[in-house]
């Protein structure tokens, strides 16, 4: 291989190269970045879920516990459990997939109470005296106990499920943030070598301009000038390689062609 067709294969062949590894690094940082927006997206969506399973278990136990304490409804003992039971399942899913705890602290020790009052009322006193009093309707003592005491609790357990549900959700925030930075990395790697890239198209521009194109106008105008007035064949200038070697092969057939007449 020449010299000039090295110099020229090894610029493009640079450009190539910078071209690739920009492309490779980027696209490691897109990839990276999509799997952190899955990873957000899905663990939003999952506590979402939980959120609103925990919802329609405790408001099923609600519903439940409104028939058992106020009506008497002893049907109803096996759907308050259930609903505990579900809500404790679900709470337990949660604290396996959650990063952060702390927001479930709270709701375990609200389920915690609920069940807890649960399991006492279903097994005390009061709970025979609503079935005694059943069938003249509703009990004042169990729609009292039900609207102070499970009331509480029950309000508790809402407001740490609707607590449970903002802070994951303002959770988000620094990790957005974070995805933002993995963002401007992502693409900081093209920009580098966008402007590499220009940087060395001009520099073949300038090579290419000094070494090929000057070198061809300078020996085109001289072989012009021979052929029209006869003017010697004397191109001044720089020349190296296969230019080097054009001229001195013109300049050689000027003098074979002199030597014959």
């Amino acid at each position: 291989m020449t010299g000039m067709r090295k110099r020229v294969t090894a610029g493009f062949l640079s450009i190539v190269c910078l071209l690739f590894f920009s492309g490779m690094v980027s696209f490691l940082e897109l990839s990276r970045l999509s799997r952190d927006t899955d990873e957000i997206l899905g663990a939003n969506q999952r506590s979402i879920r939980l959120a609103r399973e925990m919802l329609d278990a405790v408001h099923g136990q609600s519903g439940a516990m409104a028939r058992r304490a106020v009506f008497g409804d002893r049907s109803y003992d096996s759907l308050c459990r259930a609903g505990l039971e579900r809500l404790e399942e679900v709470l337990l899913a949660a604290q396996k997939e959650a990063a952060d705890r702390s927001a479930l602290d709270s709701l375990a020790f609200a389920t915690t109470g609920l069940r807890l009052l649960t399991d006492r009322f279903l097994a005390s006193d009061a709970a025979r005296r609503t079935d005694s009093l059943a069938v003249r309707g509703a009990d004042s003592l169990g729609a009292r106990w039900y609207r102070t005491e499970y009331g509480a609790y029950y309000d508790r357990l809402v407001s740490a499920i609707n607590y449970y549900m903002t802070s994951t959700q303002s959770s988000l925030a620094p990790r957005a943030e974070q995805m933002k930075t993995n963002a401007y990395r992502a693409v900081t790697p093209v920009l580098i070598s966008l402007a590499v890239m220009i940087a060395i198209v001009l520099m073949l521009y300038y090579f290419i301009l000094v070494y090929c194109v000057r070198p061809v106008e300078r020996m085109d105008k001289g072989l012009d000038n021979y052929l029209s007035f006869r003017m010697p064949f004397a191109v001044k200038g720089e020349f190296k390689d296969e230019m080097l070697s054009l001229r001195e092969k013109i300049e050689a057939l000027i003098n074979l062609t002199k030597q014959a007449k």
